[in-house]
């Protein structure tokens, strides 16, 4: 099988390294890729936002399998170009692709599906907002009705604040989304869906904060281990069946079937699990700890998807232990990062590459906010922790940050679910 992934950060550097282990996969390549993707796949030149180059690609290289890995292809139907020429894409279509897109249409199929959820309200116009914040609060949650690279969202219990974010929005001609506050530890469930059948991924748990101890903005995400050893018996099968096929199953009947992976961001309330958001496909740094667990051949399981056989597909196989993976982010990020750098220690054991790329006389710099993922695997939280950064202190990059506080808590077992009542 020839395989190609479209897509440039550690979600897809993971995701080639994963492939690159199937033994059906004769050859494999990744486009645009970045210095890491670079020692394990072909590189090909491509505009992942131009669904009739990434097709034409597809085509040219003789793909028997195109998988998108980020958001933004997903959203503009690089995957129905692909499926047009003919060619097997694991990811959805441009109108399931919105469960992403538009939180608004998320919350609006959440709800005629019956899906536990925060209350919401989108507000369009700045003549609007005062009225809409009042409803809300003292904590509000302000969001990017669209992409916002995980960092579209502001929690604070400061109006002022909330209101500043939301007007910025506004400005620049993007609806609001305001939610009510949902308080609990986040879980982020990856589920393969092929249209009609749900098959769900270990649980994880990733960082936004950019500091220790949950301090300062959001970011994409700052880390992630799983799986979590404090959910509760069933929780998988629970979500699956109150959250993800009830989704899966409204989106069939508006004629935007799913195809790939979803990702259900959830709260553990004392209410149970409440969705805080839908996404269209693998989360970044959540897939590298997932993808560092699973045993299965992860090529066979994406091509059942695209031609959905996934109720054919042996059940999945899982490794013991933990995975852990921290991000070390470019000095400036989650604002404007500073790149060109150069970074050593980065083609060690368990890094993974996200914002680099490697210069004409071979030293790889900085090209991006969030530059490796670095793995640690171990059979506990504990030990997958200390191998984790163990490698992050072989990775140096001038100005650098990262935190040193993930999977603490849960490895500590410091983490509790909320009683349902």
């Amino acid at each position: 099988m020839r395989v190609l992934v479209i897509g440039s950060g550690a979600r897809e550097h993971a995701l080639v390294l994963a492939v690159a282990g199937d033994p059906s996969v004769t050859a494999l390549a990744c486009a645009p890729g970045n210095a890491g993707t670079a020692a394990v796949s072909e590189q090909m030149g491509v505009d992942s936002v131009d669904p009739a180059a990434v097709a034409a690609l597809a085509v040219s290289w003789k793909a028997d399998l195109v998988v998108v890995g980020p958001e933004v292809p997903l959203v503009a139907g690089v995957a129905d170009a692909v499926r047009a020429a003919g060619i097997n894409c694991f990811g959805p279509s441009a109108a399931a692709a919105r469960i992403e897109g538009s939180k608004a249409f998320a919350k609006d199929v959440m709800t005629t599906a019956k899906v536990p959820t925060a209350h919401s309200e989108v507000v369009d116009s700045p003549a609007f907002l005062d009225a809409a914040l009042s409803r809300f609060g003292p904590t509000w949650v302000v969001k990017d009705d669209g992409l916002a690279a995980g960092k579209g969202v502001v929690v604070t219990t400061d109006f002022d604040v909330a209101r500043k974010h939301a007007l910025m929005l506004l400005d620049g001609g993007h609806p609001v989304l305001l939610e009510s506050f949902l308080d609990g530890p986040e879980v982020s469930l990856f589920c393969f869906v092929d249209g009609k059948t749900v098959v769900p991924l270990v649980p994880a748990q990733d960082f936004k904060r950019v500091g220790d101890g949950d301090a300062g903005p959001n970011t994409g995400g700052m880390g992630a281990y799983a799986p979590l050893p404090w959910v509760p018996a069933g929780f998988v099968d629970d979500v699956v069946a109150s959250v993800v096929q009830p989704v899966v199953n409204e989106l069939v009947k508006r004629d935007s079937s799913f195809s790939g992976l979803l990702y259900a961001g959830l709260i553990m309330t004392a209410t149970g699990p409440q969705v805080i958001e839908f996404n269209c496909r693998f989360g970044d740094p959540e897939t590298q700890v997932v993808l560092a667990l699973l045993k299965t051949p992860l090529a066979g399981l994406l091509l059942a998807t695209a031609r959905g056989k996934l109720h054919k597909h042996p059940k999945l196989e899982w490794e013991d232990g933990s995975a852990v993976t921290v991000v070390v982010a470019a000095d400036g990020y989650p604002g404007k990062p500073r790149t060109g750098d150069v970074i050593t220690g980065a083609e060690g054991e368990g890094v993974l590459h996200a914002g680099t790329r490697r210069r004409d006389d071979g030293a790889i710099v900085s090209s991006g906010g969030r530059v490796v993922s670095v793995i640690g695997v171990g059979h506990s939280l504990k030990s997958a922790r200390k191998q984790a950064y163990a490698r992050v202190e072989k990775v140096h990059l001038a100005g650098s940050h990262h935190r040193t506080d993930i999977a603490q808590g849960a490895a500590r077992g410091e983490i509790t679910t909320p009683a349902v009542g």
